[in-house]
């Protein structure tokens, strides 16, 4: 046993059986799984089966079926499902995969068959704001909202095991690199187009497991660092106004151009290229907000989130009638704060304007009558919403020991 020569043994690529990410032509589409049959051609065949154990399946199925018609009175509670139209059932018979069943009245055979329900209806994720480098050499945050439906259920359950976690961390590496290669401008000013791009680099990458992205939009956050001064272009970023999100990046700089004509301040001389949208009272005011929100990180703390427990968003309006979001997470850890929209649904979602926010946190209006009064909006429940007070509270001490 020990005289024979070393033989290494045949390496895989050798020989290339057609599979679930190999073409006939023995091309790799990625990483090649022989026990995968080829379902995504409905092909569910499996060639590795020699015939005495095809023989034996046969066997084993055949007494199963008898057994079940013998005992059906009592087996029909128990073989018999009923699959909605939105729904599929793959069915393992003895360890091997078989199609699709549904929708209707599916017949299970008891002991040889195993199963599992697969939603065919559209699902959605967030993305919550990553920093992304840019090609200039800027850092954003840039989030996405993605929708994908699964469009083979066999595949979506033999190639993955875990389908929602594998996607949302296939989306969110796609989104960084696909972002990687754009600049600070390209990604503020196509941001419908790069979405479009975007879903079409996630199905590439997806669409081995048996699902298909239907949409992404890309939500734009707060600049972090400003891209380098080699850059060519100049480095525009318009406000957000309704309505005009769905425009593409030169059109969508035209018609602000002429929005904010009678509104914000005469250009600056000696620089014809650039568009600047800037209006005093509203720079004052958002500089007020910023400082608020500064002011709100620092008493954050794990005694005030064990207080109040819950997740607000601010949807502030201007007065100038552009609409600004903030956050602050008090619902785990040590609590959040920030800008934009909180990457899952909060708890309590609060509208009022900027001159109330500030007189609220400043403690000159109180939760409860501001909402009596008409001047705070509160979406979700009221008793949640009151809990903000704790939060007053402390930033107003955080105040008082700042000026002693």
């Amino acid at each position: 046993m020990f005289n024979r020569p070393y033989e290494p043994l045949p390496q895989r690529d050798s020989v290339i059986a057609p599979g679930l990410f190999v073409d006939s032509d023995g091309r790799h589409r990625g990483l090649s799984f022989d026990y995968i049959p080829n379902v995504s051609k409905n092909h569910y065949t499996d060639s590795s089966q020699g015939w005495l154990s095809w023989i034996c399946n046969l066997v084993v199925i055949f007494l199963v079926y008898v057994l079940t018609f013998i005992t059906f009175p009592i087996t029909g509670w128990f073989v018999l499902k009923t699959v909605p139209n939105y729904q599929r059932i793959v069915v393992f018979r003895l360890g091997r995969v078989c199609p699709p069943k549904g929708p209707g009245v599916v017949l299970f055979l008891p002991l040889i068959d195993q199963w599992q329900r697969v939603d065919l209806r559209t699902r959605a994720f967030n993305i919550p704001p990553c920093q992304v480098t840019s090609q200039d050499g800027g850092v954003m945050l840039v989030g996405a909202d993605i929708q994908f439906r699964i469009w083979n259920p066999v595949m979506s359950v033999v190639s993955v095991q875990d389908l929602n976690a594998s996607t949302r961390m296939t989306a969110q590496n796609a989104l960084t690199h696909s972002l990687s290669k754009k600049t600070i401008r390209e990604i503020q000013t196509e941001r419908v187009k790069l979405g479009d791009y975007l879903g079409m680099d996630i199905n590439e990458l997806t669409r081995p497991w048996g699902l298909e992205v239907d949409r992404v939009e890309l939500t734009i956050g707060s600049l972090l660092k400003a891209p380098d001064g080699g850059s060519s272009a100049p480095h525009i970023v318009p406000p957000s106004v309704p309505g005009l999100e769905g425009l593409a990046g030169p059109i969508q700089q035209l018609a602000m151009h002429f929005l904010n004509q009678g509104q914000s301040s005469p250009p600056p001389q000696g620089n014809e290229d650039s568009i600047t949208y800037t209006d005093e009272l509203t720079s004052s005011v958002d500089q007020s907000v910023d400082e608020l929100l500064q002011r709100v990180k620092l008493v954050l703390c794990e005694a005030l989130v064990h207080q109040v427990g819950a997740c607000f968003q601010f949807n502030i309006s201007k007065q100038d009638g552009q609409q600004q979001s903030y956050y602050v997470d008090l619902s785990q850890g040590s609590g959040a704060a920030g800008s934009g929209s909180f990457y899952r649904e909060p708890d309590v979602t609060l509208s009022l304007s900027d001159s109330d926010l500030l007189a609220l946190f400043r403690g000159e209006l109180q939760p409860l009558a501001a909402y009596n009064s008409g001047r705070l909006q509160v979406q979700g429940e009221v008793r949640i919403a009151m809990k903000l007070q704790e939060l007053i509270n402390l930033l107003k001490q955080h105040s008082e020991m700042t000026c002693i």
